[in-house]
């Protein structure tokens, strides 16, 4: 996932994005962790070394925006993508929609843009969580239609396969599904402007359900389409693929409510 303006936090670096260079975060560990904290990249006199783990469109961006460990705090660094001492190592994933990949840094000379990284990208990430959930109610309403238009047409037993409540019924469902999680993202994305304050809980709130909306509405679209929605010709095995990448990227739903716990109840000690 491009990075949002919002994560960059100096103005000459947005304008760069704005006038078309691209840029993702690469801070997660070798072990998946969504907190920046854990970052396995080190910085010594401005130079970067280590991994970055899980890094989005690793291969499509000019820039990276790396959070590294500098002495006993966390800094945010610019750094070209094709700079010396870099590689990237292109995952295997499911999903062919996005480009996935581990990034290695040797001696990397970076920039240092923000010294204080992990207060700029706990501003970040609400918007981050709700643009990403955002994407998965709008590919969910993709599957409810393309499977509602599917099961019109499909017919068996002389009846259009929609006829039949084992059908019909959940596909009902998957729309409620999509209204719940469509709603709270509605409501996430405006307490980004509105409730600065309460944008962090709203957005755990808005990617735990579109998480859970990822899951379902894919199982079901591939489950009514048959045969044929597991087979290339199909846009339905995108979809499905994508959903699910989507599901656990930046955190799957069991991970958003024990930090929605954190915020209301207090620390729990969860990972």
């Amino acid at each position: 996932m491009c990075l949002p303006l919002a994560v960059i936090p100096a103005m000459q670096h947005s304008k760069n994005i704005a006038e078309g260079a691209t840029a993702t975060l690469a801070l997660t560990n070798r072990t998946g962790s969504w907190q920046p904290q854990d970052t396995e990249v080190l910085v010594t006199d401005r130079k970067l070394n280590g991994t970055a783990w899980f890094v989005q469109d690793a291969r499509k961006i000019d820039r990276l925006l790396v959070c590294a460990k500098k002495g006993t705090g966390h800094s945010l660094y610019w750094v070209a993508s094709d700079a010396p001492g870099i590689s990237v190592h292109a995952d295997r994933i499911v999903d062919l929609t996005r480009d996935q990949a581990h990034v290695e840094f040797l001696d990397v000379e970076a920039e240092e843009v923000c010294e204080d990284g992990l207060k700029a990208l706990e501003q970040a990430f609400p918007a981050i969580w709700t643009m990403l959930a955002a994407d998965v109610i709008g590919a969910a309403e993709w599957q409810l239609q393309t499977t509602t238009e599917y099961a019109r047409t499909r017919t068996q037993f002389e009846r259009p396969i929609g006829f039949f409540h084992a059908v019909k019924h959940p596909l009902v469902d998957v729309m409620i599904q999509i209204d719940e999680a469509k709603s709270l993202v509605y409501n996430a994305a405006c307490a980004i402007d509105h409730e600065p304050r309460r944008a962090a809980e709203y957005a755990h709130m808005a990617k735990a359900s579109a998480s859970e909306t990822a899951a379902f509405a894919s199982s079901r679209s591939v489950h009514f389409h048959g045969g044929i929605g597991y087979t290339w010709e199909c846009f339905v095995q995108l979809y499905f693929k994508r959903q699910k990448h989507s599901q656990l990227l930046w955190g799957d739903a069991a991970w958003h409510r024990a930090r929605l716990a954190d915020i209301v109840l207090g620390e729990i000690g969860l990972n």
